[in-house]
């Protein structure tokens, strides 16, 4: 059975999408510590990368990891709070869906350090 609310399409379908978008950015924000943490390390981890004096092919990979901790920190919220309004009872299966969400965020993170460490490692050695 379809959603009665996929009703839209066309232009007005990708207006709504974004304002949905906007409104997760905002809601994320506003809620959750950790995206207003990573997203600080964002704006100072981007504008440097952009300026490196590297290739662009390295500013693309520095400046993608840093967004993929974005991304997967969205998408760990969104499973917390989904498993929240399920039941804040304690589950293993709940407890289990939240500590893997984690474990996602902390490997983009790691993997924010082992791209820039490649990298920039790799400038000094020039």
């Amino acid at each position: 059975m379809e959603s009665p609310y996929k009703g839209k399409t066309g232009l007005q379908r990708i207006v709504r999408a974004l304002i949905y978008s906007l409104d997760g950015l905002r809601t994320a924000f506003r809620h959750e510590a950790a995206f207003r943490q990573e997203a600080l390390l964002s704006c100072l981890l981007i504008p440097t990368a952009l300026l490196l004096p590297i290739s662009i092919i390295s500013k693309a990979l520095m400046v993608f990891s840093v967004l993929a901790v974005l991304i997967i920190e969205l998408l760990n919220s969104a499973i917390e709070a989904a498993v929240d309004h399920t039941s804040l009872e304690q589950h293993p299966l709940a407890k289990r869906a939240k500590d893997i969400g984690s474990a996602a965020v902390l490997l983009s993170l790691l993997n924010v350090v082992m791209v820039w460490l490649i990298i920039l490692s790799s400038q000094i050695e020039k």
